[in-house]
């Protein structure tokens, strides 16, 4: 079995639980604006590379990476390269002990069975927009395949992060933050929100690839932003980070 892979990093940190073997597949069907990593949406990127050899790489550092941490399958986005990255899953928990996380936008998983999860420990889940124009307009896809799949998610009782990138002018409306706290506290299932500040780092990837980066004038959001922000979601009774 051969998957194209854009990188690998060991020892992440912000992927899920404790230090990390985070995997990064190649392709993503979402056209995020404020994307770091465009170079990762071409399917046919990065690197082939076999299951064993992925396997190989992981299991170098294996032990290291049950203290507490584990691996992190992401992207691009790892659905588009499911059967690949389901084996990867399955063989670090059946091979390795090791435990196991999934970041995804979750537009993909209705492609994919409820036992698919099966070899999922942790579902990181990145929510974009709660507003479906917006988030049309954010991401050019839809919005209700990513809140379906969060209901199966809740239904399975499958541990979940969800990550909300804030973005001024386009994810920090309370309007739109409120009704995603109210969404996301009512699935009762998630351990934890991340709110991630935007930034601006893959800006010149962008333009390496002779893309138009639209937010070049959009700033962090600000500290009292970013707090009201949080708050927003604790109240709901989240764990907030």
């Amino acid at each position: 079995m051969i998957a194209n892979i854009h990188s690998s990093l060991t020892g992440g940190a912000v992927d899920g639980p404790g230090l990390r073997f985070v995997l990064f597949m190649s392709g993503c069907q979402m056209r995020c604006l404020y994307c770091h990593n465009p170079d990762t949406w071409d399917r046919q990127g990065g690197t082939q590379r076999t299951i064993d050899e992925v396997m190989a790489d992981i299991g170098k550092v294996s032990l290291f990476l049950k203290a507490g941490g584990g691996i992190t399958v992401s992207g691009g986005e790892p659905l588009v390269q499911a059967e690949f990255v389901h084996e990867v899953l399955r063989r670090c928990k059946e091979e390795l002990g090791l435990h196991t996380a999934l970041d995804t936008n979750g537009l993909l998983a209705h492609r994919l069975p409820d036992d698919w999860f099966d070899v999922v420990d942790l579902v990181l889940l990145d929510i974009k927009q709660i507003d479906p124009d917006k988030h049309k307009q954010l991401t050019s896809t839809p919005l209700q395949p990513v809140l379906d799949f969060a209901h199966r998610l809740a239904a399975m009782k499958k541990p979940m992060w969800v990550r909300y990138v804030l973005v001024p002018g386009y994810t920090d409306d309370a309007g739109d933050v409120d009704k995603l706290a109210e969404f996301v506290s009512s699935l009762g299932n998630v351990e934890r929100v991340e709110v991630l500040p935007f930034h601006k780092m893959g800006e010149y990837k962008w333009k390496d690839l002779g893309l138009h980066y639209e937010l070049t004038d959009t700033e962090p959001a600000s500290e009292e932003t970013t707090e009201r922000v949080r708050q927003q979601f604790s109240a709901r009774g989240l764990t907030v980070v």
